[in-house]
Parts: C-alpha cells; sequence; structure tokens
C-alpha cells in the first residue's frame, strides 16, 4: 500500500496531476513586466512569503508563477531565468519585442493552468498582502472575483489625477459599461471568469473595459495607493492618454454620434445664417461682404469635415487591425523552452 504525504509549503506542477482536482486548488498568479529588474526581486520574495502563508492556512491551494516578459531592455529576463532555476513554481513568456501591457495580460491568462487566476503588477503597487482576503471572497463562490479600488492617487501629479477622474466619468456617460472610478487590474478570478474574457479575443484590447463587459459578481476592496519601492513606472501621460482613447474607441460609438451632431448644427448655422444674409439684403438694403463670410464658413467647414473626418478613420483603422488577425504577441522564449536547453546542455557536457 503507497502512502503520500503532503506539505503545503513544497510544490510542484506535476503535482497537481497526481492529486485528486477537487483537493488541489492551483493559483496561478500572472504578472507583466516590462524593465522591472530592480523591484522583481523584491517581488518575488513578497509574493512567495504571502503564497506560503496562504499554503498554510488553506492547505488546499498551490501556486505558480507566470511572469511576461514585454520585451524588456534591461535584466528582467535574467533574473526571470534564475528565479526558474531556483523555483519549479516560476513560469515565464518573454516576447519577441514590445508589444504592451494588454498583451501581456492577455498571454498570462491564456497560458495559466490555474483554477483561480491573479493578475498584478511587478512593481509592489499591487500589495500581495491582499491576497488572502481576496481569495476567501472568491473561495465559497459568492464572488467569481475581487479586485481593488484606489481611494486616492498618492505619487501622482495633480493633472494627471484630474484627467483620471475625467476619463471615468467620460466613459461611464458614453458607454454602456460602466467602469468603476480607481478600479485595478489586480484581480484574484475564479477559471469562469478567465474563459469568458479569453473568449473576446480581440486584438485591440482594453482590460478594464473587458472586465467589466463580461459582468460576473465582482468585490471591491478599496485600498490607499501604494508607491513603487524601487524603479520608475513605464507609462508616460501621452501613452496614458493614448490608453484612454483606445478605451474609449473599443467601449463607445458616442465619437461617431458626435461628428453626426456637429454636422447637423454645422448645416443649421450655415442655414440660419443664409436666411438672415437674404432678410438683411432683401428687406433692409444692406451690403453683405462676401469674402470674409466665405473664408469663415469654408474654414468653419473644413475643421468640422476634418475632425468627423478623423473620427471615423480611428474606427475604421481599429477594424483594419482586427481584420488582419495578426497574433496579439510573440513568443520569444519561455521557461520551458529554457529549461529543455538548459538540460540537454547539461546532458551534452556529461
Amino acid at each position: 500500500m503507497l502512502r503520500f504525504t503532503y506539505h503545503p509549503n513544497i510544490f510542484r506542477l506535476s503535482d497537481v496531476r497526481c492529486r485528486r482536482r477537487d483537493f488541489v486548488k492551483l493559483v496561478s498568479v500572472v504578472v507583466p513586466c516590462y524593465n522591472e529588474q530592480e523591484v522583481l526581486p523584491m517581488f518575488y520574495e513578497e509574493i512567495t512569503k504571502i503564497s506560503a502563508q496562504m499554503s498554510e492556512e488553506y492547505p488546499e491551494l498551490a501556486f505558480e508563477f507566470l511572469f511576461i516578459n514585454d520585451g524588456s531592455k534591461d535584466k528582467t529576463l535574467e533574473i526571470l531565468r534564475s528565479l526558474a532555476d531556483k523555483d519549479e513554481r516560476v513560469r515565464y513568456i518573454s516576447f519577441s519585442r514590445n508589444f504592451g501591457k494588454e498583451s501581456g495580460m492577455y498571454a498570462g491568462l491564456k497560458n495559466a493552468k490555474g483554477d483561480y487566476v491573479v493578475v498584478m503588477d511587478a512593481d509592489l503597487q499591487h500589495p500581495p498582502s491582499f491576497l488572502p482576503q481576496m481569495y476567501s471572497y472568491v473561495r465559497d463562490g459568492e464572488y467569481d472575483c475581487a479586485t481593488t479600488r484606489r481611494v486616492s492617487r498618492k505619487g501622482e501629479s495633480k493633472i494627471r489625477s484630474w484627467f483620471a477622474r475625467q476619463f471615468y466619468k467620460i466613459m461611464n456617460k458614453i458607454s454602456q459599461t460602466e467602469i468603476v472610478d480607481g478600479a485595478q487590474d489586480f484581480r484574484f478570478m475564479s477559471r469562469q471568469m478567465v474563459d469568458a474574457i479569453l473568449d473576446m479575443s480581440e486584438y485591440n484590447r482594453f482590460s478594464k473595459g473587458i472586465f467589466s463587459w463580461v459582468g460576473f459578481n465582482v468585490r471591491y476592496i478599496e485600498y490607499e495607493n501604494v508607491e513603487r519601492p524601487a524603479g520608475t513606472s513605464s507609462w508616460s501621460f501621452w501613452g496614458l492618454f493614448k490608453y484612454s482613447l483606445e478605451g474609449i474607441m473599443a467601449f463607445s460609438t458616442a465619437p461617431l454620434a458626435i461628428s453626426s451632431l456637429l454636422g447637423i448644427i454645422s448645416c443649421a448655422i450655415a442655414f440660419i445664417l443664409m436666411i438672415v444674409t437674404i432678410i438683411k439684403t432683401l428687406a433692409f438694403g444692406e451690403d453683405v461682404a462676401g469674402y470674409p463670410t466665405t473664408i469663415c464658413v469654408i474654414f468653419l467647414l473644413s475643421g468640422l469635415q476634418l475632425f468627423c473626418t478623423g473620427i471615423l478613420g480611428q474606427y475604421l483603422s481599429k477594424t483594419y487591425l482586427e481584420t488582419k488577425r495578426r497574433p496579439i504577441y510573440i513568443a520569444k522564449e519561455t521557461d520551458e523552452l529554457y529549461r529543455r536547453k538548459k538540460n540537454s546542455d547539461d546532458s551534452a557536457e556529461n
């Protein structure tokens, strides 16, 4: 008779296939990374400490850590290789270039093997200490997702904070998808919710909108903004501005309606000016200067036409990119390939 001993602090991914699925619940922690060499060791130390505590409190839990290297220019990939060498739970996917955080999150969700999936940043602005509380909400099935919501923007400039608040207000007014102000990508999700998100395999991704659009029961945890312990953010003001435009284009057709409304208003103004000009000329005998009036009308209508054409062009460009069906990301290296190559090299040396 065989006897098996289970220790919550010792885990191999291969063990999951050997145990009853109703006993082991695998939690996949997805971590997009871009130039995070300064903070990665600190993040790994913190996440392993929290996961060990959770495994002791909840013996049914096992963890894997899936890092997505989004074309980093620093030593992020080297650090991930060293982590994979010493911890079998560490997995990684390294992109051929920088595809953006949205592609990184999609790659993580697609390759996560867990019954639950966590998405969080490596900069420790998403505190790993929240994971036990988040799991307690999702564990019993009452909630499909536990996520965080910032109630303050400590460390951000006032201008950036103001624009962020205005974005949420505008987005919620012009779209049918409600996005909670301050909601983060830091989420603890059930497998059912993750599969629903993966069914939306669109090229132009806006995850904040996708998370809300798929629905499910979500529990929000409010917290104060946490500053990075090391390194600098890769998000610039211009980058966030473009990201907000992506969100508006992805989840609202209001800009098209606005362009149509502007066209109607400009036609109405032109018609009124024409009536006024006719009345002045016929009833009062006033001479109307033609050159300045014509120039003003031409500039007004040309500006409106260019504005509306630009909006239409944005939507057409998104449609064009979707129809190309290009891959959302391209993987250059994975932990499996790295381990296989390393084992092959070791065998050749022996």
